[in-house]
């Protein structure tokens, strides 16, 4: 039987998933794909430069071992790099490219350690005296990586904060952006990567800054007429950390003096790290240009934590208060609260004090009269399951149906004002919403809800259903 890429690629995985966790396996190992193997070296594609650095930094052992067992010890490794979505200087990604091009090719021998990276570019500008004022980083010490729990809902933006704090400006996550809702934990993240940046490189500079903050600033900046001043102080920052960035929506001048620090941080090596409540493609009012630069580096979200990470969070608050608390009693919380990490630890918050004030001892009884407070007292974020719960009971169908494949055009308007509702009520992005509701794109939940808005307008029955379901889900 001839040797194929595929055969020994699936060799080498066999050997790899036996000595890795399975979600480490899961996230770095299945995206892969062999491509083509020549003499004793195997093509492999990754996708994108990110992967292929971090395979290099954790991963480069076990490859060598693995590879070596099936061509042995003259093996070698060639990463074919995929690089979509790149803009800016460097060279798009496209099919026919020779292979000598190494903007989309990069090869690397497994025993050989990732050394050839561009080294950081310096600064060029810099004011007199001005490096002799100490900047405080305004960063919170107690937002760390060690109390921000991973799970399923973060793993991507957490790997990638630590790839981030590791290199800061030598990844290709360079802007990291990372959306999500409100309490998921985007701000607790930005502050953990800094710190983490200022323990490993305290000589660098670090600055975390709402948005905000940073167009008053701004705009205190041109009434006293040193716009200059206020540009060249944040060229000179290392690290820039910018808190909720969609706050930029609308304001022009703002945006066009981001625009220019922006491209100083970034053409010079600087990191900057970006929080939203949404993905680029949902923000409003930003301009495309900016729009476009924070799609050169990585849109990392965060989602609602499933249930065990919810418990995994509980557990570690309540060791770090030491606190003592019976696991159906931590369970009963994490399972009737889920909408955001900040709720969450919020009612267990209210627990503990209620028992210690009131001298009551922790009981499920209790739990439940907190939590029943808790929820009733807390706006209540729709998830998107439940959207599809309500959106299934008005049309009486089951969920599985909703999220079906089927082209049956009552079950096909069910799934579009589900989707409608989705991005109506969440602060998902379209590709959760899609990926949430039968494995669509971000396209097909756009489709759905322009028809929506078309079909409310011009259909009487459908304008009705769209009036029902937004009763059912504004109680």
């Amino acid at each position: 039987m001839s040797v194929t890429a595929q055969t020994v690629w699936n060799n080498c995985l066999e050997f790899i998933k036996d000595n890795i966790q399975p979600q480490a396996y899961k996230t770095w190992f299945e995206p892969i794909q062999a491509v083509k193997l020549t003499d004793n070296a195997l093509s492999i594609q990754v996708p994108s430069k990110f992967f292929y650095e971090w395979l290099e930094e954790h991963y480069v052992k076990i490859l060598k071992v693995s590879l070596t067992k099936e061509l042995g010890e003259k093996a070698k490794l060639v990463y074919i790099i995929k690089m979509e979505n790149t803009y800016g200087n460097k060279q798009p990604f496209t099919e026919k490219i020779p292979s000598a091009n190494r903007s989309a090719m990069k090869s690397q021998e497994v025993d050989v350690p990732l050394n050839n990276k561009s080294p950081e570019l310096r600064n060029p500008f810099v004011i007199p005296g001005i490096r002799n004022v100490k900047i405080e980083s305004q960063l919170n010490p107690n937002y760390s990586f060690e109390n921000f729990l991973e799970g399923d809902s973060n793993r991507l933006a957490r790997s990638a904060g630590l790839a981030v704090a590791s290199k800061p400006g030598g990844t290709s996550f360079n802007p990291l952006l990372i959306f999500g809702g409100v309490g998921l934990g985007k701000t607790h993240l930005a502050h953990a990567i800094g710190v983490d940046i200022k323990d490993k490189y305290p000589e660098k500079t670090v600055l975390y800054i709402s948005a905000e903050k940073f167009t008053q600033q701004y705009i205190d900046s041109v009434k006293k007429n040193n716009r200059n001043d206020f540009i060249h102080f944040y060229q000179i920052i290392d690290v820039l950390i910018i808190d909720d960035v969609q706050f930029l929506s609308g304001k022009t001048g703002t945006q066009d003096v981001f625009f220019h620090i922006f491209n100083h941080l970034h053409q010079n090596g600087k990191q900057v790290i970006l929080t939203s409540d949404k993905a680029p493609v949902d923000m409003q009012d930003i301009e495309q240009r900016l729009l476009s630069r924070f799609k050169w580096g990585l849109s990392a979200e965060l989602q609602t934590p499933d249930f065990e990470t919810r418990v995994s969070i509980l557990k570690n608050k309540l060791y770090r208060d030491g606190v003592d608390m019976p696991d159906d009693i931590i369970e009963y919380v994490a399972k009737n609260i889920k909408s955001n990490v900040r709720e969450l630890e919020g009612a267990i918050i209210s627990l503990i004090a209620q028992s210690s004030f009131n001298k009551k001892e922790i009981t499920i009884d209790l739990a439940r009269v907190i939590v029943e407070k808790f929820v009733k007292n807390t706006k209540r974020e729709v998830s998107i399951d439940y959207i599809q719960k309500v959106v299934s009971d008005y049309f009486q169908m089951d969920i599985d149906t909703l999220q079906s494949k089927t082209r049956k055009r009552h079950i096909v308007q069910a799934r579009q004002l589900a989707m409608f509702f989705a991005k109506k009520f969440t602060k998902a992005s379209l590709a959760s919403i899609g990926s949430q509701i039968g494995k669509r794109d971000h396209a097909t939940v756009l489709h759905a809800c322009k028809t929506v808005d078309n079909l409310s307008s011009t259909d009487k029955q459908f304008k009705k259903y769209v009036e029902d379901i937004t009763k059912k889900l504004s109680v």
